[in-house]
């Protein structure tokens, strides 16, 4: 076997490996890994960071000594080389060999040449893009925002730009077509769609790992960072510290930031004022809740693009009665349509109601934070006064932790506006609060149907 024909190797190897894992691992994963020679019985792959070698080893270990022993034959070494992106000064730790045959060799260079486009997968969603995103006066100001950026990113004064609106306007749809456009214009650029939440987890993984400098280090080769929903950091300080190093390194260097939230950022409780004010360096639009004419310009682009047909009449009325957001108007045509289809019933006025007042009643219902209080004390056993006492007793505790989490849930009311209205307590308590039910839930099966019982007593 020549022992120069290592891209032909490396090739071969990535045949098999396509087969065994998602199209997504193999793009992010593999496809970036450059074969740099083949000899002595050793594979030598370059690898972009630590952090990237550390994930094939920890995930993909396996596949990789089975596949290059199939292709070049048992015993065969692999040796890394991992490179370090334009931070000539940054010690790589890397740990002893863990696993027999493997080696790691460090390199770098003052300067890499771009990394290939197929290095990184973006994340976007490709049908959230402008030509299915409906126009009307209550975004209009966003799209056009949103255009500017996306044919000129990082040129224009709107660096950060940071949308916000309630739950359902088309936040997550803009974001997603302004990165689209971009990687159309662009293709050579690095962009990248992620939520607060991935970002939080991602960065709590890196510490665990010791990773957090290759964490920090990729993100800092962004050169369009989409980053969705950013209220989700409030209260976790060193996310926060983190995310405001990163920000700093990518909008000195001219680097695109887009963010996303559900309240302006004067509103963003929990998080750390050099944030805000950075939130507020460019543009900060919002998207309003739909119009009534914006609302059926929505429907009919739907219906049309399903190729549905629906009465004029039953499109005014969807349009008239469901007003929150644009998923529960596309929630709504799924509806009808599964309905028409499985009772093989026509579509018109009479199903229409008839869906439409199941939805708008159930999932619209006014709840207060009495009636909240109320509901999580029946269910514990308690008197409401206890909740407002300073009591420490576990039950009561859990009871008001509880209570406010729903009352967050529920209500559109601020966690200054919450504590207040139970036991009195401040804003801080209230996030800690949601923090500490949201995690156990997750893990706590007893709490999670306690609350789940709570939740359906409220909507009786």
């Amino acid at each position: 076997m020549s022992e120069t024909n290592h891209v032909g190797l490396w090739n071969r190897c990535l045949e098999i490996i396509r087969d065994n894992v998602s199209e997504q691992a193999y793009k992010t994963w593999f496809l970036p890994i450059v074969p740099m020679k083949y000899a002595d019985k050793t594979l030598v792959l370059q690898v972009p960071s630590q952090f990237f070698y550390e994930h094939l080893e920890e995930k993909y270990v396996d596949l990789l000594r089975k596949t290059i022993y199939r292709v070049i034959g048992e015993g065969t070494r692999l040796m890394y080389h991992v490179m370090v992106v334009k931070r000539p000064r940054v010690e790589v730790p890397l740990p002893s060999n863990p696993h027999g045959g493997h080696s790691v060799a460090r390199e770098q260079r003052k300067e890499i040449p771009q990394p290939p486009v197929s290095d990184l997968d973006p994340h976007l969603n490709p049908n959230y893009n402008f030509d299915t995103f409906i126009e009307g006066y209550s975004n209009k100001l966003s799209r056009s925002v949103g255009e500017a950026v996306a044919e000129n990113p990082a040129k224009t004064i709107f660096n950060p730009l940071f949308l916000y609106g309630a739950s359902g306007v088309g936040k997550t749809h803009l974001v997603n077509a302004i990165g689209t456009k971009i990687k159309e214009l662009f293709p050579e650029k690095r962009v990248l769609y992620v939520s607060a939440h991935l970002f939080q987890v991602q960065y709590t993984d890196s510490v665990r790992n010791n990773t957090t400098n290759d964490f920090i280090n990729f993100y800092q080769t962004i050169d369009v960072l989409i980053i969705d929903d950013i209220q989700e950091f409030a209260g976790v300080t060193k996310t926060q510290n983190t995310f405001f190093h990163i920000f700093n390194h990518l909008h000195q260097n001219g680097k695109q930031l887009i963010l996303t939230s559900d309240r302006a950022p004067v509103l963003l409780q929990g998080v750390e004022e050099r944030l805000i004010t950075r939130f507020k360096w460019g543009m900060v639009a919002e998207l309003e809740k739909p119009t009534v004419e914006l609302r059926k310009d929505i429907l009919r682009n739907k219906i049309q693009r399903d190729g549905l047909r629906f009465p004029a009449e039953v499109v005014d009325y969807i349009a008239e009665n469901v007003s929150d957001s644009v998923r529960d108007l596309e929630g709504i045509i799924v509806s009808i349509v599964a309905h028409s289809t499985i009772y093989n019933r026509e579509i018109d006025m009479d199903l229409a109601q008839r869906i439409v007042r199941k939805v708008v009643n159930s999932e619209n219902k006014s709840v207060t934070v009495d009636e909240i209080i109320n509901a999580v004390c029946t269910h514990y056993g308690l008197e409401i006064k206890a909740i407002h006492t300073k009591s420490r007793k576990r039950e009561v505790v859990l009871a008001r932790q509880v209570a406010m989490y729903l009352a967050k849930q529920y209500t559109d009311f601020s966690m200054a506006k919450i504590g207040t209205l139970i036991g009195g307590r401040d804003h801080a308590t209230v996030l800690h609060a949601c923090k500490t039910v949201r995690e156990q839930k997750n893990v706590d099966k007893v709490l999670d149907k306690d609350i789940a019982e709570i939740c359906s007593a409220l909507k009786k």
